[in-house]
């Protein structure tokens, strides 16, 4: 069987764990994350800590991956200011392709994660359900910008290029700020400890809009199907769970798995209410013989309050991808149940 060799950069996300771990379950492929953190070598995966923003460092450590034959790209630099997102995150990406396209001329593919951002979702009600086709709305965006980069990149190299615009995805990474399910599963467990109803948190046309999910290991599928199919070869696709639904009809159900009752929705800022909860988290901890995770890493609350307070339709069309051939399928309330008992397993949760 031929051994691919992929590069996971964002190894320690919720995207790129799951990526790996895929990688992994299927066999084939030997893997290199990249991270900040770095992690341990097992089996065929090991990982490298480097800082993507230093060049010189990153051109010194991808100097002998002459392997890589995929390139599999997650990472993500937050910045306060949206137009601030474009330069870091393009300088990410350019440093690690500058630093692997001369050594590893074996490369096949290069794999980028975006999202709806290139739609424009961020900035308001955009089109729906939206199209990789869609025209291009005013920048600065660095999906967009780094879409660009490969395609004029691209003409004339050993490689081309696949572009994954997933929802929001839902998967277990600690430590993640970009996670859903934690913020959720979180919410509720201490919804629970304190005795309160199981209140949506978000903006009132939130509620009732029309949103979807990616399940995090349905996205690893999709980006590798698209990195090792020709139909994939220079092409954007949504990848979605296959379902929409409202967080009306939703919330009951998960309120459901927690034994919570569910009270009309309370707009509030979880950054806010959930400021002051990390004594109430050390004691469920201790309490629940829960793993000693670090409140500051269980949840990032100010992601759930931009997910909650889109009170607009949160859609895209995803046919493309099933006409290429990708036909995979999420239900996604059983995605939440599934993640909310595998928390509790791993002891993460009560």
């Amino acid at each position: 069987m031929m051994v691919r060799t992929a590069m996971v950069v964002g190894a320690r996300g919720v995207i790129g764990g799951n990526l790996i771990s895929h990688l992994e379950r299927i066999g084939g492929w030997n893997v290199i994350g990249l991270s900040r953190r770095g992690g341990p070598t097992a089996g065929r995966v090991r990982h490298i800590a480097v800082d993507l923003l230093d060049r010189d460092e990153t051109t010194e450590k991808l100097q002998h991956l002459s392997e890589v034959t995929h390139l599999f790209y997650a990472a993500y630099q937050d910045r306060p200011n949206w137009a601030e997102l474009v330069a870091p995150n393009l300088a990410m990406l350019t440093n690690v392709v500058d630093a692997i396209e001369p050594v590893a001329s074996g490369l096949e593919h290069i794999s980028l994660m975006q999202g709806y951002k290139v739609y424009g979702a961020h900035l308001g009600p955009f089109a729906s359900p939206a199209r990789e086709n869609d025209p291009p709305h005013m920048p600065p965006e660095f999906n967009v910008a780094q879409q660009q980069f490969l395609e004029r990149r691209q003409p004339g190299s050993t490689w081309n290029w696949s572009a994954i615009r997933p929802s929001v995805v839902a998967g277990i990474a600690l430590g993640n700020p970009m996670n859903l399910a934690m913020v959720i599963a979180v919410y509720a467990s201490m919804s629970k400890e304190l005795g309160v109803p199981f209140r949506f948190p978000g903006k009132p046309g939130a509620y009732s809009s029309l949103i979807e999910m990616t399940d995090a290991d349905l996205l690893a599928k999709a980006t590798v199907w698209a990195a090792t199919d020709t139909a994939g070869a220079n092409q954007a696709y949504n990848i979605t769970n296959g379902d929409i639904f409202r967080w009306s009809s939703m919330w009951p159900k998960l309120a459901a798995f927690f034994d919570l009752e569910v009270a009309p929705p309370l707009p509030m800022t979880l950054a806010d209410v959930m400021a002051d909860k990390a004594e109430l988290w050390d004691r469920m901890v201790r309490e629940h013989d829960l793993e000693p995770t670090p409140y500051a890493d269980v949840s990032s609350w100010p992601f759930g309050d931009a997910v909650f307070g889109w009170d607009y339709d949160m859609i895209a069309d995803g046919s493309k991808a099933r006409r290429a051939g990708f036909h995979e399928y999420v239900e996604t309330e059983g995605m939440f149940l599934r993640i909310f008992n595998e928390l509790r397993d791993r002891r993460i949760i009560p």
